[in-house]
């Protein structure tokens, strides 16, 4: 490692923005009584900068849904001092403009979102491109940011073309550390061609599992999965010559199957079938409470993890000075 770069990461490790992100209490939400107010204090708990949070985490008890929810959230995110990112599950013009009055009532600075379309990959792309550019009606005076987000079908190059297309210089892109292998690409060589444009990052661990020639991944514990951490962090962390990435969010996805989109071997403008967002399902006879249970302390575990695998860049680093 470079002398220089050395010094880099230990700066940047020192001063890195940890998120918690709400989808490692997503069974909790789902089948669950606690709201988003419960994981604020969470993530304030764990000394985390802020939450990533969905809009319809906790069901009818979502921001999404309980709308008087909204500005208690927000005192209280303002009183632990923690900043507030929306994410939302597609690009259309309605879900958005939901998702936008979401982040404007709870002092949200961005909103996340990924197109979920059918279609010819050409189709998805000039749709997304569409979407993303009324972003400067639905927010005129530029008061968030957006973040496109890489969510199994398209490819790296696909997402900066929509980017590059939409002008929006409050959009760039989210790096999902296993979310690429689905569009049959490896973590590294994504982030490789994403890296100019990323400023957000959801980090989880991920089993990479061959399917119909291509690759699916199964969510897993952090540090039990094939995602080299240590290498990504590096990489993202030395992005940029300020600080390029503002939110590291942790989420813990154990148990989460997303099947192969795309494959080596597919036509030039390949079709995406239908498909959901994303949810982790009970295993045939688990118990539920058990569950609950063990789904917050595994988050709690990936919090601890992902701050030893930086205690371990910056031990490595110290020794290159």
């Amino acid at each position: 490692m470079k002398r220089e770069d050395a010094a880099l990461l230990i700066s940047r490790i020192d001063g890195i923005r940890l998120f918690a992100h709400a989808y490692s209490w997503h069974l909790n939400f789902r089948f669950g009584d606690v709201t988003p107010a419960n994981f604020l204090r969470f993530a304030h708990d764990q000394g985390m900068k802020g939450v990533k949070i969905h809009v319809e985490d906790g069901e009818d008890r979502s921001l999404l849904h309980a709308p008087d929810s909204r500005a208690p959230f927000a005192r209280l995110a303002k009183d632990l001092r923690l900043e507030v990112h929306i994410e939302t599950s597609a690009t259309d013009e309605a879900t958005l403009a939901a998702a936008i009055q979401v982040a404007r009532e709870t002092g949200a600075s961005s909103v996340r979102c990924y197109p979920r379309y059918a279609g010819r990959v050409s189709q998805i792309i000039d749709q997304t491109i569409g979407d993303l550019r009324k972003l400067a009606v639905l927010d005129p005076k530029g008061e968030l940011d957006f973040l496109l987000e890489q969510h199994e079908d398209l490819k790296s190059d696909e997402l900066v073309r929509i980017v590059q297309a939409v002008q929006n210089p409050r959009l760039t892109l989210l790096f999902d550390f296993a979310n690429m292998v689905n569009a049959f690409e490896t973590p590294e060589a994504a982030l490789a061609i994403m890296a100019p444009f990323v400023t957000d990052v959801h980090i989880k661990d991920a089993k990479i599992l061959p399917d119909r020639g291509g690759f699916a991944h199964r969510a897993c514990r952090s540090g039990e999965g094939d995602i080299d951490f240590a290498s990504l962090l590096t990489t993202l962390l030395l992005l940029g010559e300020t600080p390029q990435v503002r939110a590291f969010g942790c989420e813990e996805e154990n148990g989460m199957y997303a099947p192969a989109y795309r494959f080596p071997a597919e036509p030039v403008d390949p079709v995406i079938p239908p498909r959901d967002a994303s949810s982790t399902e009970l295993a045939p006879g688990e118990d539920l409470q058990t569950r609950l249970v063990k789904e917050k302390a595994e988050a709690v575990a990936q919090i601890a993890y992902v701050r030893t695998v930086l205690s371990d860049i910056r031990a490595k680093a110290r020794g290159s000075l």
